[in-house]
């Protein structure tokens, strides 16, 4: 039996009052999700352990079978590894995103949907104005900005201390800036403290001055002058070192090889580490206009070759973050009918029987446009699974699915069950 998850980030919901009270799972009724909730088998998960924020680094890590006690880092080092920036054991890498500011105000975490040739520009711009000068300064290369995808960067901070309490800009839409400046964890003593508060003051001293170099590019008097969205700020958040965790061979003896399949650097940098292939797919952006297509067929020839494969899409959360709810409707929508149907279709066609698990990896509901730490629901499917009573695919309907509620490394340990 092979396996393959797939991933629609930050698709579950809350009841809207617009939608006559039902989330947007419900409302947009997906076919083929409901098709396999009804012939699958159902439940709830846990994702996110206690004392850990809901975001996707957490979660798909969880998902994935990992403790996150033992492994867990940030994002910065996962994205670190994405990219294919090898980090140094005084390495701190910290996820840096390039935000839109306006009247005081985090507008949006995607410098207006930056794009990531000119984001490129933006960061080789940063490093010229930004980090030399902060080098030459301290008299060697302390700070390091490397280009990601579209508005998600990586800050290198050689000897950056990672207990620092940052604040996720897109839990933060529309709140003033300056309050959620970087500041020490609590409770440090001695040598900690001062190299947190240290590396607090880097960071701080960064997107200060990133705001006043920004607003000077062309990119943004560009911008400016049409009355769009300038990507006028940095913002970096979730930093760590270099993680240690073992492969997903080594923890599951049933996987032999495996792929990740996203836009995203996070998750790839997550399939790095668990020792999947990364595979890139040409048009793959992580909004709602991404190759769906591609993908699918992506992991439909990722299945002839591997025994695990993990689809991961992006858009419904971006969606989420917007506040947009026709968009994420229309990308649960995409999601279901041109990703999930076209590896439904081939995987009937499989001599060699494989077994699909459908779930996002936490809620991003539209009305509050944050991640928030609930369970979510998911669906796990293959030929000859005995059904349980669930006949729709939603967050209401799976609290009566088979397998209950999960928790974190169970549904990976369910799902390897499956052979």
């Amino acid at each position: 039996m092979k396996h393959i998850i797939i991933l629609g980030d930050g698709m579950a919901d809350h009841q809207v009052a617009s939608l006559g009270n039902k989330t947007l799972l419900q409302y947009a009724r997906p076919e083929y999700m409901n098709r396999l909730a009804r012939e699958g088998r159902t439940g709830r998960l846990v994702t996110v352990p206690e004392g850990f924020p809901p975001g996707s680094e957490v979660a798909n890590t969880a998902i994935l079978g990992y403790d996150l006690n033992k492994v867990y880092e940030g994002r910065g080092p996962l994205e670190a590894a994405s990219i294919g920036y090898e980090m140094a054991d005084d390495d701190m890498a910290i996820r840096c995103n390039i935000i839109t500011l306006e009247d005081g105000k985090i507008i949006t975490h995607n410098g207006g949907n930056l794009e990531t040739k000119d984001a490129d520009v933006l960061i080789k711009y940063l490093n010229e104005t930004l980090a030399k000068p902060i080098n030459e300064r301290e008299g060697c290369e302390r700070v390091k900005f490397i280009t990601g995808i579209q508005y998600r960067h990586l800050l290198v901070i050689k000897g950056g201390n990672k207990h620092i309490v940052c604040a996720p800009p897109h839990d933060h839409p529309n709140e003033p800036w300056r309050p959620l400046l970087v500041k020490p964890e609590e409770g440090l003593v001695g040598s900690d403290s001062v190299a947190a508060q240290e590396t607090a003051d880097l960071i701080n001293e960064l997107i200060l001055r990133s705001q006043e170099l920004l607003a000077k590019h062309p990119y943004n008097i560009a911008k400016a002058a049409k009355g769009e969205r300038q990507a006028n700020s940095i913002w970096p958040w979730s930093g760590g070192y270099r993680p240690s965790m073992e492969t997903l061979m080594q923890q599951y003896p049933q996987i032999k090889s495996g792929a990740v399949i996203s836009a995203v650097d996070l998750i790839q940098g997550i399939g790095k580490y668990a020792g999947l292939r990364i595979i890139k797919v040409p048009g793959a952006t992580g909004l709602a206009n991404t190759n769906y297509e591609g993908k699918a067929q992506a992991a439909i020839d990722a299945l002839k070759k591997d025994d695990f494969v993990f689809v991961h899409v992006e858009a419904t959360d971006e969606a989420g973050h917007d506040g947009d709810i026709d968009l994420k409707l229309k990308a649960i929508d995409y999601l279901d009918k041109r990703l999930i149907k076209p590896i439904l279709e081939a995987i009937e066609q499989m001599d060699e029987p494989v077994c699909v698990a459908i779930l996002p990896d936490h809620p991003t509901p539209v009305e509050l446009r944050i991640h928030v730490k609930e369970p979510v629901p998911f669906i796990i499917w293959h030929k000859g699974i005995t059904p349980d009573e669930v006949q729709y695919y939603d967050e209401v309907s799976c609290v009566s699915g088979g397998y209950g509620l999960l928790q974190l490394n169970e549904f990976m340990n369910e799902l390897m069950k499956i052979n």
